[in-house]
């Protein structure tokens, strides 16, 4: 990836998978990634599209379950997208697109479906819904400091052995075993909307790392910052 490269970000089926705003981490990356000179163009695949292999970048968003279910229906037969993947582009993906990426999950029918298999997970419903904000300290390198989001999920997902956890839960569910989120290789996937890459500037930059092939250093976006220490500090607040 050069500085003269155009960063193509594929948005996966935004119809389906759009849930709490979500597309707007694609916004995220895309103008983090012209704030250090680098342009960027976001390209939405929709439910019935194929899924380009050229894509250095590919987002899945949540979903409500029969929407979960049509996505992974879709996505596993795109080998567009799992080539890219095996040919080292970046994955992030967000609440049912955690569970998409995994091996497998279960919905509220009791039926089994397949995920993509490109993270090490395995879901199943819980015993409530998990709602609210959530705080997690970051445990994937580089990230450091706290994760902040917002959670409506059912599911309880358990990692496999080849999968990290993203972070490590303070206050909220997340997995539901202590952990949030799971990480294998260049595939990130978390249960936090927000959207969660605007509000973590630390974990976007991290996928964008990934991207360029190098870390990035850290923008200075009085903003941004502002809002993030609002939110840790109400979310203290209510604890």
């Amino acid at each position: 990836m050069t500085r003269e490269s155009t960063v193509a970000i594929g948005l996966l089926l935004p119809d389906v998978l759009g849930t709490y705003g979500d597309s707007g981490n694609a916004q995220v990356l895309r103008k983090r990634l012209q704030w250090r000179g680098i342009e960027a163009e976001v390209h939405p695949v929709r439910l019935g599209e194929p899924v380009p292999s050229w894509f250095d970048l590919y987002l899945l968003g949540g979903g409500e379950d029969d929407a979960q279910v049509l996505a992974a229906d879709h996505l596993r037969g795109q080998r567009g997208l799992l080539g890219a993947v095996s040919a080292g582009a970046v994955v992030f993906g967000v609440c049912a697109g955690l569970q998409v990426l995994g091996t497998s999950f279960r919905g509220l029918d009791g039926v089994r479906h397949d995920g993509l298999g490109l993270l090490d997970a395995t879901t199943e419903p819980g015993p409530r819904r998990a709602v609210g904000e959530v705080v997690a300290t970051a445990v994937a390198e580089p990230v450091c400091g706290p994760l902040t989001g917002f959670e409506n999920h059912l599911g309880r997902t358990r990692l496999g052995q080849s999968a990290d956890p993203l972070g490590r839960i303070v206050r909220g569910t997340g997995n539901g075993d202590g952990h949030e989120g799971a990480v294998t290789g260049k595939v990130v996937a978390t249960y936090l909307h927000g959207p969660v890459l605007a509000r973590n500037p630390g974990l976007a930059d991290l996928v964008l790392g990934w991207l360029v092939g190098h870390p990035l250093p850290p923008l200075e976006v009085t903003e941004v910052d502002h809002l993030r220490l609002e939110r840790l500090s109400t979310r203290s607040r209510r604890s």
